[in-house]
């Protein structure tokens, strides 16, 4: 025990001053931060069977592996969710959104015949956990949420969670009312520009429209390497360099599971999948899209791994639970001390390498 506190102090001594990347992303040594090389191997057969076009692993705001082209910008698809969840909390922290107001309330409806009353009752808080109880065709769904969908009215809101577009895409639409800021600008000033994202513009956002649904899904194209720095920014508690950008409160409670759902060892918070304490430790969650988009964080370890794929590219290997049995393994093989001291902080830049 007395050994193990002793780790622990010098630990929390050794710390940086800060655990983001600077804004060319620094680079640590594996063997020097504590990683075997065999700990690395399982990340370097995945890529080379799977052939994303980027897999990026990053431990306390340093690169420790990277494959693919981590600069390469590609749509993203569900993670936008997880993007979107970030903004309500930075808009909830600011009064500009209640979680408990209904739908009626807020003057959210539907093409004809319209919401229910029923449907109206449902809250942004139960939208934001997918469980509005509102069944209904939406923009940028796929064949496995239209053969899935219970029937209209089957379940009141916050009865019963459902991975629903519909709901997603309202919360999209509340955003906009409720602040009067565009998704994508707003992303862009609010967390893009202050965590120094380097390939993210506004202009690399766009609102899908559906025939059936007056709400647009708002897809993103972003590239692994600002992915990963805003999975830094949600493993720190939504603080970087110092300011607190998201606020800690929302982290935790998005990051946390309000619902089991249909995947195992899954649980969903705010817009974000939850991953299981035993093996990943306290908070560590997945923003994950169609087709390959993936983004883990693992706050207990300092990690955060990120997958991008076109949306060309083979399904070999795009499943979530092959990519969740790799992070499973990098997890248990993530050295327990302490990193160096701000490793690469000499001016080095990555080199990406395949």
């Amino acid at each position: 025990m007395q050994r193990l506190l002793a780790i622990i102090v010098l630990c929390l001594w050794a710390l940086p001053a800060r655990a983001e990347p600077d804004r060319e992303w620094r680079t640590a040594d594996p063997a020097a931060a504590g990683w075997a090389a065999a700990a690395l191997q399982p990340l370097r057969d995945y890529a080379d069977l799977r052939k994303p076009t980027a897999l990026l692993l990053v431990q306390n705001g340093a690169v420790i592996a990277s494959f693919g082209d981590p600069a390469r910008k590609v749509g993203v698809a569900s993670v936008r969710k997880s993007l979107l969840s970030a903004l309500y909390g930075i808009a909830v922290a600011e009064g500009r959104i209640d979680l408990d107001s209904t739908l009626g309330e807020l003057g959210i409806d539907e093409k004809s015949p319209g919401l229910s009353e029923q449907e109206k009752g449902a809250t942004v808080r139960n939208l934001l956990t997918a469980r509005s109880g509102i069944y209904l065709p939406a923009a940028h769904e796929t064949s496995e949420i239209r053969e899935k969908r219970p029937a209209r009215g089957s379940h009141a809101p916050g009865a019963f969670w459902f991975y629903n577009n519909w709901d997603f895409n309202a919360l999209g639409t509340i955003y906009r009312q409720r602040t009067g800021e565009d998704i994508f600008e707003s992303f862009a000033r609010r967390i893009a520009a202050p965590i120094g994202m380097q390939d993210f513009s506004a202009a690399d956002g766009r609102y899908a429209q559906s025939p059936a649904s007056r709400h647009p899904a708002y897809p993103f194209r972003m590239s692994a390497r600002d992915l990963a720095r805003f999975g830094v920014l949600f493993a720190n508690g939504g603080s970087w360099d110092g300011r607190q950008l998201v606020p800690a409160a929302w982290v935790r409670e998005s990051t946390t599971s309000h619902s089991a759902t249909d995947r195992p060892a899954q649980g969903y918070g705010y817009m974000w999948w939850t991953l299981p304490e035993d093996g990943f430790g306290k908070g560590a969650a997945l923003a994950s899209g169609y087709g390959g988009q993936l983004l883990a964080i693992v706050p207990g370890k300092r990690l955060v791994v990120v997958q991008t794929a076109e949306s060309g590219n083979s399904r070999r290997g795009t499943r979530t639970r092959d990519f969740i049995g790799l992070l499973r393994r990098i997890v248990a093989a993530a050295p327990l001390r302490c990193m160096p001291a701000a490793p690469g902080r000499t001016g080095h830049r990555v080199r990406w390498t395949t």
